[in-house]
């Protein structure tokens, strides 16, 4: 018998290792039910609680057409998908394919209860997914009530202090205001763009500067001491 194995992680509180975990302990299942992994699908830092747009895990689902594995080995239930409309096409079209979704550390008996157990499992990873994303956006919401940074990239000229919030940066507050008032004074934004990239001065993301960047800056609303 054949399998595949699939992993993911989903968010910045994870990351290599728990897709090291979730091979190990997916290997050792497969070992221990003289079961032959033949490929890994692995995703990376995709939050989504839709299936639609992991590559990797639309590639095995895709890949099954080949009939190539009998198995597709997670390492729980809510690895393979967090919502049960997912979890029903996906598995419908593996199942198709004469291919079945094999859980390492949750046990399904065979026989007609394993569909009330799978669905309850289901449920509960569904009903965990939607909690959790309720409980990020409540946390964000209260973080950015009292100013402070929810994340992603810093605007340049500012930087992050270790308690969250919004300071100036003097070296590139600087900058922001040669930038401002050279687009001011009709300078197109190419010639501001190549001018700091000449002088070797980074992005906030630390790459170089294009029409992207500007468009971002002037329409912050950030650069005039507003937090929003």
């Amino acid at each position: 018998m054949k399998a595949v194995i699939y992993a993911r992680y989903s968010c910045d509180r994870q990351n290599e290792q728990s897709i090291e975990g979730q091979l190990r302990e997916c290997y050792e299942y497969a070992e221990k039910h003289d079961i032959t992994i033949v490929k890994e699908y692995i995703d990376r830092a995709l939050s989504r609680r839709s299936a639609e747009h992991r590559t990797a895990f639309q590639q095995m689902i895709k890949d099954s057409d080949k009939k190539g594995f009998d198995f597709v080995i997670v390492y729980k239930i809510d690895r393979f998908a967090r919502n049960r409309y997912d979890s029903a096409m996906y598995k419908a079209k593996l199942k198709r394919n004469n291919v079945k979704v094999l859980y390492a550390k949750e046990s399904i008996p065979e026989g007609p209860e394993d569909i009330i157990l799978e669905s309850l499992l289901e449920g509960m990873a569904e009903y965990y997914s939607a909690e959790l994303s309720q409980k990020i956006k409540h946390g964000m919401h209260e973080t950015a009530l009292k100013h402070k940074s929810t994340g992603g990239c810093r605007p340049f000229g500012y930087q992050v202090t270790k308690d969250g919030y919004f300071i100036v940066d003097e070296t590139e507050a600087e900058i922001v205001q040669k930038i401002f008032n050279d687009y001011a004074d009709g300078k197109p934004v190419k010639e501001i763009a190549d001018e700091l990239n000449s002088m070797g001065i980074k992005n906030a993301r630390g790459g170089t500067w294009n029409k992207g960047s500007f468009h971002r800056m002037f329409n912050s609303v950030r650069y005039t001491g507003v937090y929003k």
